[in-house]
């Protein structure tokens, strides 16, 4: 098997994974701000690292997978207060939906979701290290900031110039700041805000500082790989590095991993724009493994863009896939090996998911070439197909559920599908091919497609546009 190829943001290029203790992988992804229910880039960062995840432990890799969960932040204390509910109950509330919302889209829970309010001890901790080491400073507003150009590295994660982004800097006029770049580590509570005791006064942690203790309490100060969405390079990734750099003297992070963006109709997902969806919202109308089949279907690192065309092809592609194991037995068999070691290679060239769906693809054509010839080889080869398929968290329901699932909403009912197409095979041995075909056509305008084979006819349900 080929050696396992990751793209590291921080060097440009791919590099064999070399774990840190062998045979173990320590991966932190930064995980959801819980004001909201959780959108679709969210579920991109999300369905991109459980297929990571799942592949490096199918590899025979002991993972240790961290996602964290900001449970105090600015947006939350807006929300909490314009719903009139408590911090508490908002953020308990949207962690229950996210897990819900992950759960219907296969993705595999993290081993720890550590939240931002079970931390801040670690918090308080590493900022004292900081300003001991001379990177933080605490200012006469009980604000402590972030010493930017005592960073020796800042700007290396994203290729950045310090004067340069200076120059380039939107920052809001803070007198309190020795420089427009520092950022905060400790905000002072306003009055009435949720706080906590600090030495600097009552006051809760800033957003970058508290994915620094999170990740170094829970996987120490170098760790294996560390991910997230492609909106957060900079600034949080560059401030993680130079705060936890800084206070612990180590390199924080080996390989630094991001998704790519989502798009809808190939623009920004922008509320601004009225093209902002949630999760719920989505899986409202479309199958979620059809919404998890389009966000494997790129490259991880690659765009991807939802649309309805998109969206219809993801659900042509899985029904074929079910459609080829619709009706075969379920044997195992020997398969020649190239269809799992192409897939390999494919998964090991930086989770080249596209190419490995290309390998089911191959699989699906000699299932059906082999279907009514040799039914056990096909047999055999449909679980080959399911095996590899399952790695990337599809193929998980029997054909029957998913290619009838969402005929409940049809005006008949199973039973008065399977008379109609009873009716239609007695018109047939009657020589009556008219009438046979007047109820396909009419089967056929409600989204019933049946399929004729030598075991009789099968149906499933494909919406009509």
């Amino acid at each position: 098997m080929s050696a396992l190829q990751i793209y590291n943001t921080m060097t440009r290029r791919k590099s064999e994974l070399a774990p840190i203790e062998p045979g173990k992988i320590r991966m932190y992804v930064c995980g959801m701000t819980v004001y909201d229910y959780c959108h679709l880039g969210h579920a991109r960062v999300m369905v991109a690292f459980d297929v990571i995840t799942r592949w490096l432990r199918q590899t025979g890799l002991d993972v240790t997978y961290v996602r964290n969960i900001t449970d105090i932040d600015d947006k939350i204390l807006k929300r909490a207060e314009e719903n009139g509910e408590s911090i508490t109950a908002l953020t308990h509330r949207m962690v229950e939906a996210m897990h819900e919302d992950e759960g219907r889209l296969g993705v595999l829970r993290p081993d720890r979701e550590p939240r931002a309010t079970e931390h801040v001890a670690d918090i308080l901790a590493m900022i004292e290290r900081l300003i001991g080491n001379g990177y933080a400073y605490a200012a006469d507003n009980g604000d402590v900031y972030y010493r930017v150009r005592h960073f020796e590295g800042y700007g290396k994660l994203n290729n950045r110039n310090l004067d340069e982004m200076r120059a380039g800097a939107r920052v809001d006029v803070d007198s309190h700041k020795e420089d427009p770049l520092d950022f905060v580590l400790w905000k002072a509570a306003k009055p009435g805000e949720a706080s906590w005791p600090s030495p600097w006064g009552e006051g809760r942690p800033g957003w970058h500082i508290e994915c620094s203790a999170m990740s170094t309490c829970c996987l120490g100060d170098t760790f294996d790989i560390h991910g997230g969405g492609p909106d957060l390079t900079f600034p949080h990734h560059e401030n993680e590095i130079a705060q936890s750099e800084a206070a612990t003297g180590e390199t924080y992070v080996n390989t630094w991993m991001h998704a790519g963006a989502v798009r809808v109709n190939h623009e920004k997902m922008s509320k601004s724009l009225g093209n902002f969806f949630t999760i719920r919202d989505v899986l409202e109308v479309h199958d979620p493994e059809v919404v998890r089949y389009l966000l494997i279907s790129s490259h991880y690192r690659s765009p991807i863009n939802y649309a309805p065309e998109s969206l219809d092809e993801a659900r042509r592609s899985l029904e074929r896939f079910y459609h080829a194991l619709d009706g075969i037995p379920a044997v195992e068999g020997d398969v020649q090996g190239a269809y799992a070691e192409r897939f390999s290679a494919a998964m090991n060239d930086d989770f080249n998911t596209p190419e490995a769906l290309a390998v089911l693809f191959d699989l699906v054509r000699e299932i059906n070439r082999l279907r009514e010839a040799d039914p056990a080889r096909a047999g055999a080869m449909g679980q080959e197909l399911k095996r590899l398929a399952n790695v990337l968290g599809l193929l998980e329901r029997s054909p029957e559920a998913f290619l009838k699932a969402g005929a409940a909403s049809l005006p008949l009912d199973e039973a008065e599908i399977e008379g109609r197409i009873e009716a239609r095979n007695e018109a047939k041995r009657a020589r009556d091919f008219a009438e046979a075909d007047r109820i396909r056509d009419e089967l056929a305008a409600l989204g019933v497609v049946l399929k004729d084979s030598r075991e009789g006819t099968r149906w499933s349900f494909e919406p009509t546009a």
